[in-house]
C-alpha cells in the first residue's frame, strides 16, 4: 500500500526495523564527506564499464559486420540481464549477513570480478555473436555490483542526507563517464595505433577496455576497504526470518509480493523513468553510427567498398571524437552534482523541480545534434553538456524521492524492483520501438534518432508533473 503522507513514511522508516541494517533512518548519525565518498567511490569503476560499454560497444558491433538497424537488437542483452538480476540481488543482499563483509559488499567485490573479466575480453571478440555474448555478461555482473550501491546509500544515511549521498554517487559517475569516454582518444594522442585490419579493432580501443577493467576492481576493492556495514538490530531474529523465507518459490513469491505493494511513487517515478532510459538508451545505440556519418561524414564502410581501409580509418577517427564527445555529459553532470553536493549539504532542494528542468534542458541537448555538421561539429559538444544535466538528474533525484518512501529492511529489493522501470523501455526501444519510431516521425535519416531521444526526455520532463508537490523537497 502506498505511503501518502510524511508521517506515515517517516513512521514505516523508523519502525520495522528489527530485521534492519541499523534501525530508523532518521537514528543513523550523519557522515562527514570523504565517508560518504568512500562508500560510493566503488561506482568510479561501475561507471568505468558503464561508460566504455554505452559509448564502443556499438562501435564494437559495426566493426564486426552489423548493421546499423541490428544495433538495438544486439543491445537487448544489456536490459534484459538488468530485468532478471536486480531484484534478485536486491532481495538476496537484504538478507545476507557476512562477520567480514557485511550485507551489501559481498556482491560489490563478485561483480566487480566477473564485470573485470568482461570488460577485458569484450574487445578482443571475434563475431557478433561473441561480442553481443560478452555484453551478456559483462551487464549482468555490472548490476551485481551496481544495485546494492543504491541500497548502502540508504543504508547509510539517515533522510536528510540522502540527496547528499546520491548527488555524491552522481560526482563520482560523472567523473568515471568523462575519463572512460575519453580513453581511446587520449591513447591515440599518446601514440597507441587507432589502425586495425577489416573486422578488428583498433589498440586504442582494446587497452581502453583493459585501463577499464583494472578501474573496476581497485575502485570496488577501495569501498569494500574503507567502508563498513552496520550488522542487523536483532541478529538472531534476521537469521531466523531469513530461514523462514528461504527457498527459491519463497523467494520469488515475496519478490511479486513486493510488487504489489510498491509505493504509489514509484509507480509515479516509473513513468518519467520511461522516458528518460527510452531516451538513453536511444543515445548508447545509435549516437556512434549517427554521428559519424551526420557529422564527421565517416560513416562504417561497407566490406566491400572501394578504398575500405582509408573509409574504415577515417570511421574509426570520427568514432574516437564521438566517444570523446560523449565524456561531456559525463563531466556536466559531474559539475552538475559538483553544486547539488554543495547545495544539499546545508539546505533542502526541490526535487521535483530540478528533475523536471534537467531533462527538459537534456532533452534540447538530443535536439540540436541535428543542428551539428561538418561545418559545425562543436554542436554536439553543446548537445551533450545538455544532457549531462539531464544525466546527473537522473542518477540521483529519483532515488532520493524513492528512497524515503521504502522501509529500511526492504532497500534491496525495493531498489532492484526500482530497476524494472529503467530495463522495461531499454527492452521497448531494442525490440523496434527506436526503429520503427525515428522513421516514422522524422524520416529515415539515422541522426533522427537523436531528435526522437530528444522528444523523449521532453515527455520525460512533462511527466515530473505527475509526481505530488508535497515530494518535491527533501528536508535538511
Amino acid at each position: 500500500m502506498a505511503l501518502s503522507t510524511v508521517a506515515q513514511r517517516d513512521a514505516a522508516s523508523a519502525g520495522g526495523s528489527g530485521t534492519g541494517s541499523s534501525g530508523g533512518s532518521e537514528q543513523r548519525p550523519p557522515l562527514r564527506f570523504w565517508q560518504i565518498w568512500n562508500m560510493s567511490f566503488g561506482f568510479l569503476g561501475i561507471q568505468f564499464g558503464f561508460a566504455l560499454q554505452g559509448g564502443y560497444m556499438s562501435r564494437i558491433f559495426q566493426t564486426l559486420g552489423a548493421d546499423k538497424d541490428q544495433i538495438p537488437m544486439l543491445w537487448i542483452a544489456a536490459p534484459l540481464t538488468g530485468l532478471l538480476v536486480q531484484p534478485i540481488i536486491g532481495y538476496l543482499s537484504d538478507r545476507t549477513w557476512s562477520p567480514r563483509l557485511g550485507r551489501r559488499r559481498p556482491f560489490f567485490l563478485v561483480g566487480a570480478v566477473l564485470s573485470s573479466l568482461a570488460l577485458f575480453w569484450v574487445p578482443y571478440s571475434s563475431a557478433l555473436w561473441m561480442a553481443a555474448g560478452f555484453l551478456w555478461v559483462l551487464d549482468a555482473s555490472i548490476n551485481i555490483s551496481m544495485e546494492p550501491f543504491r541500497a548502502l546509500v540508504a543504508d547509510k544515511l539517515p533522510d536528510r542526507q540522502r540527496s547528499y549521498g546520491f548527488v555524491v554517487q552522481t560526482l563520482i559517475i560523472g567523473v568515471g563517464t568523462w575519463v572512460a569516454s575519453n580513453l581511446p582518444w587520449l591513447l591515440t594522442w599518446m601514440g597507441v595505433s587507432n589502425e586495425a585490419p577489416q573486422g578488428m579493432l583498433p589498440d586504442s580501443v582494446r587497452w581502453a577496455f583493459g585501463i577499464g577493467a583494472a578501474v573496476f576492481l581497485s575502485s570496488i576493492l577501495w569501498t569494500i576497504g574503507t567502508t563498513s556495514e552496520d550488522p542487523p538490530a536483532d541478529l538472531q531474529a534476521f537469521r531466523q526470518k531469513n530461514a523462514q523465507s528461504a527457498g527459491f518459490f519463497r523467494g520469488l513469491g515475496e519478490i511479486l509480493d513486493q510488487v504489489g505493494q510498491m509505493p504509489a511513487v514509484m509507480w509515479k517515478l516509473g513513468l518519467v523513468q520511461f522516458f528518460s532510459w527510452f531516451a538513453f538508451f536511444t543515445m548508447w545505440s545509435f549516437a556512434t553510427p549517427a554521428l559519424t556519418e551526420h557529422v564527421f561524414g565517416a560513416p562504417m564502410p561497407n566490406p566491400g567498398a572501394v578504398d575500405f581501409e582509408k573509409a574504415f580509418g577515417a570511421y574509426n577517427q570520427a568514432a574516437n571524437k564521438v566517444g570523446s564527445a560523449m565524456g561531456l555529459y559525463g563531466l556536466t553532470s559531474m559539475g552538475f552534482a559538483l553544486v547539488l553536493t554543495l547545495v544539499t549539504a546545508s539546505r533542502s532542494i526541490n526535487r521535483r523541480l530540478i528533475h523536471g528542468v534537467s531533462l527538459a534542458l537534456g532533452g534540447l541537448g538530443f535536439a540540436s545534434m541535428t543542428l551539428a555538421g561538418p561545418e559545425y561539429p562543436e554542436i554536439i559538444n553543446l548537445g551533450f553538456g545538455l544532457i549531462g544535466l539531464a544525466w546527473g538528474s537522473i542518477l540521483s533525484m529519483p532515488y532520493a524521492l524513492l528512497s524515503s518512501h521504502v522501509a529500511p529492511e526492504r532497500m534491496g529489493i525495493s531498489m532492484g524492483l526500482f530497476n524494472m522501470f529503467i530495463v522495461i523501455p531499454q527492452i521497448v526501444a531494442a525490440l523496434g520501438g527506436v526503429n520503427w519510431t525515428y522513421k516514422l516521425l522524422f524520416g529515415e535519416a539515422v541522426i533522427h534518432t537523436m531528435s526522437l531521444a530528444g522528444l523523449s526526455l521532453l515527455l520525460g520532463a512533462l511527466s515530473v508533473l505527475v509526481l505530488p508537490r508535497n515530494e518535491g523537497r527533501n528536508e535538511h
